[in-house]
């Protein structure tokens, strides 16, 4: 029997009076490869900040492989949704790839031989080795996406998070899922995006989120529940060729 690497169970999660998260109960299997959608200000960003542990429900149970959320961080890789990165600062793909490896390291030890191998195993997994040493600056924007998930890869986790890992990529869109689909047989991976369309292509299983959380451990999710987290009519169709159907708005 697999693991059960994400359990959340009747989670609620509150940022003053406003209420971002109710009712959520989500279990993500070993090697599921799962995406999330929903609205602006739905709670997807918020729901991989639960399962991170950086932000404690107020009412619910929360665990990750088998612990509390927060206890096993090292086991999880994340791409946050907004990287302030400068790219015109003089480092490397490699060294920028290293830095994946501070979370594993006591303070002030340098790289050993296993991060370096760590770091180019990433790099490969993301078809990124013969880039190594160019400047992040030198990249485009679908290269420098692969090279931060190869970053949260070098830690070698059993549980990926990607926050809109595609956002403002035009070239180079299906090459990151065509990489991210070779992964998941090897690792968890619960992908947040608005792409409807690619996630209901790519992924396994899909889930919606506002505020509430609508999951069936498949593709199929009703015309009601999406309705219901977007504010208005639509069907995500995911039997043979996946697609969207944007029903008329009744007056």
């Amino acid at each position: 029997m697999s693991e059960e690497v994400v359990a959340l169970e009747d989670v609620w999660v509150r940022y003053g009076d406003n209420t971002v998260l109710q009712e959520v109960t989500l279990k993500v299997g070993e090697k599921d490869f799962l995406g999330v959608i929903g609205p602006n200000g739905g709670g997807k960003t918020t729901l991989l900040k639960v399962i991170m542990g950086l932000v404690q429900p107020i009412r619910g149970i929360a665990r990750v492989f088998g612990e509390e959320t927060g206890r096993s961080w090292q086991r999880i890789g994340y791409v946050p949704q907004q990287i302030m990165l400068d790219r015109n600062f003089p480092i490397s793909v490699r060294d920028t790839v290293l830095m994946g490896r501070l979370g594993q390291k006591t303070i002030f030890k340098g790289y050993g031989k296993d991060d370096i191998a760590a770091a180019k195993e990433a790099l490969m997994a993301m078809e990124m080795w013969d880039y190594s040493s160019r400047q992040i600056g030198k990249l485009s924007g679908g290269q420098l996406q692969r090279v931060l998930i190869a970053r949260a890869l070098a830690s070698r986790p059993d549980l990926l998070l990607l926050d809109e890992p595609t956002t403002g990529i035009i070239v180079g869109q299906e090459s990151i899922y065509t990489i991210l689909n070779r992964l998941k047989s090897m690792i968890t991976i619960i992908i947040v995006s608005h792409d409807v369309g690619a996630l209901a292509v790519n992924v396994d299983k899909i889930a919606c989120v506002g505020k509430k959380l609508y999951y069936h451990d498949s593709k199929e999710l009703s015309s009601g529940e999406m309705e219901e987290a977007y504010g208005c009519p639509i069907e995500l169709i995911a039997h043979g060729t996946p697609h969207r159907v944007l029903k008329e708005h009744t007056k």
